[in-house]
């Protein structure tokens, strides 16, 4: 098997990272690659993100609210992989800035709805639409070599619905 050329340089977190790979055991060299290119797309996102003076969990929290619709904070947090607390801090800080804001849910009072202003709708779009870009520059593939790695990465993930635990209550509540 060829082995696999990384290209290297300034902007590469880890340019050895697979140049050592010697190709015998594919599990090696999958978790290497993936590895390596997980690291280009977040340094590639990390710069995106800072232009438009966002954290990355301010980032995702803002396109998962603006692509989601009105979204309860523990959705977000669930979907973001932090507790609750987390949530709050990231959501004043785009509250503040006016791209969120959170609303009482109608049907129980206690929830809070995250739902993204105008502004808000904006900067999401601006902001995924240079992540997008950035990463067709980091996977620079044909439109073929694209289509069958989409199709790949759709066998591989398990969807929305296997990303976050849900709670179900006990039979006492």
């Amino acid at each position: 098997m060829d082995r696999a050329v990384r290209p290297t340089g300034a902007g590469c977190a880890y340019p050895d990272r697979v140049r050592g790979v010697d190709g015998e055991d594919p599990a090696e060299e999958i978790a290497e690659h993936l590895f390596a290119l997980v690291d280009r797309l977040r340094e590639t996102f990390d710069a995106v993100v800072a232009r438009f003076e966002l954290s990355p969990p301010q980032a995702k929290a803002l396109h998962y609210v603006a692509d989601a619709g009105p979204v309860p904070m523990g959705d977000l947090a669930c979907r973001l992989r932090c507790d609750a607390s987390n949530v709050t801090g990231i959501i004043d800080r785009l509250e503040q800035r006016g791209l969120v804001e959170r609303r009482t849910a109608t049907a129980d009072r206690r929830v809070k709805t995250l739902v993204v202003t105008p502004r808000g709708t904006e900067v999401a779009r601006a902001v995924w639409g240079q992540v997008r870009t950035g990463a067709l520059g980091v996977v620079a593939l044909s439109g073929d070599e694209r289509d069958e790695l989409v199709h790949l990465l759709r066998r591989l993930d398990p969807g929305p619905a296997e990303r976050c635990w849900v709670r179900h209550p006990s039979p006492s509540e």
